[in-house]
């Protein structure tokens, strides 16, 4: 098979023919239609993220399954699928509790250890696809299905996270970005008041039209004053924060209202300082937010495949050109997200 392949980290793709993946005892081979392209798997190509090499990257996938290993009964040749990202072990106490991003004997991630969807085909333990419901139109549209694995199933776990209620006020931290796009989409969803926060000017319209009430340009002044100036000093009830740096946390921290919620998933994971005093007296939570469960990506696609919402997918383009690709992803000049097309 054909597959872009990382040889090693912060160098180019290489366009490679491999041997195609043969399904061991509990797994199974899916042919790969598309596949996302998000900064995830950029933070694996650019060496932030420690990775095995060579490597096949790429976990956001739409496929079909073309072959099944000894002892899988969950999936017949044909069945429309997408991928889970964590190679979680699905016995420990986590697991079994449907909380399998906290797994104890984690594996590691798909596309990060092992192969993923930048290739002809894809082999992964049968555990980890999941099936398609009926009603989305994946042959059509295999890139916007791809990506509702991490683009919309993790914000829509955020809205879980953090307790969202219809007519509260959301503040997103970094909106204009992949995932930040679509959190302003399932934030205006749910019925809450959505702000979003970014320091790209040229992102703004698409907050807009991504469902952001208001917007504050993070360039422009204290972002603490003008979040607390939009909800008439009284705060907002979550922020949410996709970048994660000091300064966006300890503004996030210091905008929350009575029971705010402040959330941090992704992004830079830098070190801050919160209040305690106002911790306390407002009875505030600072949470933590790590990708998705199984189920959290059921409900993203039976969300998509109800109508209530599209993924945000600008730019797609062949395998070839992925090099190309990720370079307009380094650079944050992607809107929404971004996809590889599998001849």
């Amino acid at each position: 098979m054909k597959a872009m392949v990382l040889k090693t980290a912060n160098t180019a793709f290489v366009l490679d023919t491999v041997p195609d993946p043969v399904p061991g005892a509990g797994e199974a081979v899916a042919r790969v239609l598309a596949c996302g392209s998000g900064l995830t798997i950029q933070h694996v190509k650019a060496g932030r993220v420690p990775a095995r090499f060579p490597r096949i990257i790429g976990h956001e996938i739409t496929g079909e399954i073309v072959e099944v290993g000894p002892g899988v009964t969950s999936l017949a040749v044909g069945v429309p699928v997408t991928a889970y990202y964590y190679l979680n072990c699905g016995h420990c106490r986590w697991c079994l509790s449907g909380l399998e991003p906290l797994c104890e004997a984690s594996e590691g991630n798909v596309g990060k250890d092992c192969d993923g969807g930048y290739a002809e085909y894809i082999k992964l333990p049968s555990s980890n696809f999941i099936s398609l419901p009926e009603g989305l139109d994946y042959k059509a549209y295999p890139a916007e299905i791809g990506v509702i694995t991490d683009a919309l199933a993790t914000p829509l776990k955020v809205l879980k996270r953090g307790r969202v209620k219809a007519g509260e006020t959301i503040a997103v931290f970094g909106a204009g970005g992949g995932l930040g796009i679509h959190m302003l989409m399932i934030a205006h969803w749910a019925h809450a008041r959505v702000i979003a926060v970014d320091v790209a000017a040229s992102k703004l319209d698409a907050c807009r039209e991504a469902g952001a009430d208001e917007i504050v340009d993070a360039t422009a002044g204290n972002v603490t004053d003008a979040l607390l100036e939009l909800t008439r000093g009284d705060g907002v009830d979550v922020a949410i924060d996709f970048v994660s740096s000091t300064s966006t946390l300890e503004a996030a921290a210091k905008a929350l209202g009575r029971r705010g919620r402040l959330i941090t998933l992704g992004g830079s994971g830098e070190l801050f300082q919160a209040d305690s005093q106002a911790m306390l007296m407002k009875e505030q939570d600072l949470l933590g937010s790590r990708y998705v469960t199984h189920s959290e990506v059921v409900d993203a696609l039976s969300l998509v495949a109800a109508g209530d919402v599209w993924p945000v997918v600008t730019e797609i383009r062949p395998l070839d050109e992925a090099n190309e690709l990720h370079d307009r992803i380094e650079a944050g000049e992607v809107i929404g997200r971004a996809a590889v097309l599998i001849d």
